[in-house]
């Protein structure tokens, strides 16, 4: 097996303390001293910064690379410009999420193409299949670079005095910005339901720029946080809610499938699929204790199985279980189920997703 891969942060990191463990063919931190429940917390009522250097960076351009991404890619891109950010999935030709991926449509006309962080060599294949290699050119520029996301509900007004510019990135738009001289790009983008913003640095800077934040009072926060975080917010996780065998539709994600602008990749086999009717469907349970259910936790109604977790855990916010599952299109909002929590059965009610307010 080859060694896992270092973030350009990794020395700051273990000097914190951190519990480094392995992620996407990473070693990244799950969590630091104060441990994942205060992080959670921090980033709920304060801000946090979180490395997601682990997150892809693949650089499209040429004269064909807008009409490749369309083809590639489900969502469409005339709906944006430059300097704006779209969420997007790359589907297997049966209709399936190979990958779920943010692209940042570069000021200078250019697309940072951002896939997890195992993925990021089969999109590139994907994204080159059938084009002209004159018209396109895709690369990994993944280690020249760091990205930082500072994210909650100060995260903006933290950052001003540091970063104004990136500070002041609209939601889901792109701009460029300045750190002591060296060229910088910012995102209004992130994966907590948090306001916030996403740094990509040079990986020589990253330190730096880490150290200037978390100097502000931005409290570092691991992956185990930004976990809790992403499931309070009903985001999905490749590999959980997207993955072999799951469409956009079964997670109730339709509204990344641009329908009317033409041919993209897996279109057929996702027509196929809505035409004939969605099941499973992603639901939203909330349970009634604070025990968490586990990804494989049976669901069950009228002591019938119905559904499967894809993503449970302890709920910081409500103080109860949650999860998301994927279940028999006849289960609705407002329903009772069981979960089956190593042979106890708990009950768990349907609810609209996501579990907390959007803010």
């Amino acid at each position: 097996m080859s060694a896992s891969r270092r973030s350009p942060l990794d020395e700051v990191h273990r000097k914190l303390g951190a519990k480094m463990v392995p992620f996407g063919g990473w070693e990244m931190p799950l969590a630091y001293a104060a441990g994942t429940l205060a992080e959670h917390r921090a980033c709920r009522t304060s801000a946090v910064v979180f490395d997601v250097s682990h997150l892809g960076t693949v650089r499209v351009s040429g004269p064909g690379a807008h009409a490749q991404l369309q083809w590639a890619l489900t969502n469409d891109l005339d709906k944006v410009e430059p300097g704006r950010c779209q969420y997007t999935h790359l589907l297997d030709d049966d209709g399936s999420v190979a990958d779920d991926i943010i692209v940042w449509w570069r000021p200078d006309g250019d697309y940072d193409v951002m896939p997890n962080a195992s993925n990021t060599d089969r999109v590139i294949a994907a994204l080159l299949e059938g084009s002209d290699p004159d018209a396109v050119a895709a690369f990994d520029v993944t280690a020249s670079r760091a990205v930082l996301a500072v994210q909650g509900p100060e995260a903006r007004s933290m950052l001003a005095a540091l970063l104004p510019e990136a500070a002041a990135v609209g939601r889901f738009r792109v701009t460029p910005f300045d750190f002591d001289g060296t060229d910088c790009l910012a995102a209004g983008t992130g994966y907590t339901g948090e306001d916030g913003v996403e740094l990509a640095v040079p990986a020589d800077r990253a330190v730096e720029v880490w150290r200037a934040i978390t100097a502000m009072g931005i409290e570092p926060a691991g992956l185990g946080a930004r976990d809790t975080l992403r499931l309070e917010a009903a985001l999905p996780l490749h590999g959980h809610e997207l993955g072999p065998g799951i469409t956009p539709l079964n997670a109730g994600l339709g509204w990344v499938v641009a329908w009317d602008k033409g041919e993209f990749r897996g279109r057929q086999a996702l027509e196929a699929q809505r035409d004939a009717g969605v099941s499973p469907l992603l639901r939203a349970l909330v349970v009634s204790g604070r025990r968490p259910p586990r990804d494989g936790c049976t669901v069950l109604a009228g002591g019938v199985e119905v559904g499967v977790v894809s993503s449970g855990n302890f709920s910081p916010t409500l103080e109860r279980g949650i999860a998301l599952a994927f279940c028999d299109a006849a289960v609705s909002v407002g329903d009772t189920v069981q979960v089956d929590l190593r042979g106890n059965l708990v009950d768990a009610e349907v609810v609209k997703p996501p579990f907390l307010p959007k803010h």
